[in-house]
């Protein structure tokens, strides 16, 4: 099974490789816990590689500085490798959409979708206060845009990561989206943060085992605290 490097040494290994390459991979959790954190490991590793990365970025929290210390030297090459796309609203999302065949054309190895579902969130919202048409629309959107990735995936083997927001429901953590996120995703990811310590849980794959790695965010990137 083909599969790319998370971009760090302990997540492949737990990962057993890294992420796969025809699947999209759900990276989710509240703020803070370190999603874009391993959106940006994987996007440099693969851009030392000189392979093109498509970002988009809904949350504003693709940093060039946080990319300089990732690739060090490299950083300059890792830039003109990673195209990035910055929408504000879920209108420029979907326009954002509608663009990444045009990048395919330029030989992407890797789509990473950094927030997902944040502005698709905002517009809901806004829906829920219009009426039951409105909020179905937003929805297939959404739909329409994940069933994009996933068919590039799985016709491309080109290797998608998305990040989800979590909210709590009845003391339950739950990826925003729900079911929507939870079929499209054929590997799901929870970041977890409590008490200062981060811990990552590997909940839906399609060879491996649930299980978990506790781990840091350092300068060169994720490091394990220990395994459990």
């Amino acid at each position: 099974m083909v599969k790319i490097s998370a971009g760090s040494y302990d997540l492949n290994r737990w990962l057993y490789g890294g992420y796969e390459c025809d699947v999209i991979t759900v990276i989710y959790g509240p703020s803070g816990s370190g999603k874009t954190n391993f959106c940006l490991l994987a996007a440099v590793s693969q851009a030392k590689q000189g392979n093109k990365v498509l970002y988009i970025d809904t949350e504003g929290g693709f940093s060039v500085d946080r990319i300089k210390q990732l690739a060090s030297e490299q950083s300059d090459v890792v830039l003109q490798n990673i195209f990035v796309l910055s929408p504000t609203n879920f209108q420029e999302q979907k326009h954002a959409f509608e663009q990444i065949l045009t990048y395919l054309k330029r030989g992407i190895n890797l789509i990473v979708v950094d927030g997902m579902t944040i502005l698709y969130r905002l517009d809901f919202a806004s829906a829920r206060n219009q009426n039951q048409e409105a909020m179905r629309n937003i929805n297939s959107e959404l739909v329409q845009q994940l069933r994009t990735l996933a068919e590039i995936a799985r016709k491309q083997h080109t290797p998608i990561l998305v990040t989800n927001q979590t909210y709590s429901w009845d003391n339950e953590s739950r990826m925003v989206g729900g079911d929507i996120l939870r079929y499209w995703g054929k590997c799901h990811i929870e970041l977890v943060q409590e008490g200062g310590k981060r811990t990552a849980y590997l909940r839906k794959h399609r060879s491996l085992p649930e299980s978990s790695l506790p781990f840091n965010i350092i300068h060169e990137g994720i490091k394990r605290r220990g395994w459990i």
